[in-house]
C-alpha cells in the first residue's frame, strides 16, 4: 500500500484532476483511516501533495469535507491524522482558503479530550499560522495556544509554548 500511496501524485498528474476527482480521491482520503501509522502518514503527506497538483478551490471540494468527519471520529488516530493533514494541506493553499476553512478545523480540536491530539494541534499550528498571517495569530491562534500552554498534560504545555515562541519570533522578523 506505502509504495502505490507514494505514486498517487504522478498517477493523478498522468490522469488528471477530472478522471482522478471522480474514481481516486475518496481512496486518498480513506487512507487517512488505515490501521498502520506509516500508510496514515503517506496518506496526509499525499494530500498536500494533491493539493499543491490541483489547487487550493479542488482541495477545498474533495478533500475537506471528510477530514472535516474524520475529526469528529471516535479513533483518536484518525483525529491525529486529520490534524497532521490540515497542517500539511494548508501549506499549499491560499491564505483566505487557510483562514475560512483550515483554521477553525485545527482550533476546534484543541479540545480534543486525548492530550496526542491537542499537542500535535500546537505543532500543526506552527506550519498553519504562517500561511494565515500575524492578523490570524493575534486573534485566533495566540488565545488558544495560551490555553494550551495552560493544559493539565506536559506535553501540550511543551508544544503550545515551544510553537507559540517560533511564531512570534518568525513574525516579528518577517515585519
Amino acid at each position: 500500500r506505502l509504495a502505490i500511496i507514494k505514486h498517487i501524485p504522478l498517477l493523478a498528474k498522468q490522469l488528471g484532476k477530472d478522471f482522478f476527482s471522480d474514481k481516486l480521491s475518496e481512496i486518498c482520503v480513506g487512507w487517512l483511516a488505515d490501521s498502520i501509522a506509516s500508510i496514515r502518514k503517506a496518506a496526509a503527506q499525499n494530500l498536500e501533495d494533491l493539493t499543491e497538483l490541483f489547487g487550493t478551490e479542488w482541495a477545498t471540494e474533495y478533500l475537506l469535507p471528510s477530514i472535516e468527519d474524520i475529526r469528529h471520529h471516535e479513533s483518536y488516530l484518525r483525529r491525529l491524522t486529520a490534524v497532521q493533514a490540515c497542517g500539511l494541506m494548508a501549506t499549499k493553499m491560499d491564505q483566505r482558503v487557510v483562514v475560512t476553512e483550515i483554521i477553525p478545523i485545527v482550533l476546534d480540536m484543541a479540545n480534543d479530550r486525548v492530550a496526542n491530539i491537542r499537542f500535535n494541534v500546537a505543532q500543526a499550528l506552527e506550519d498553519i499560522t504562517l500561511v494565515a498571517g500575524r492578523q490570524v495569530f493575534e486573534t485566533q491562534v495566540q488565545p488558544v495556544l495560551g490555553f494550551l500552554i495552560d493544559d493539565d498534560d506536559r506535553d501540550v504545555r511543551y508544544y503550545a509554548l515551544k510553537t507559540s515562541e517560533k511564531l512570534e519570533q518568525h513574525l516579528d522578523e518577517s515585519g
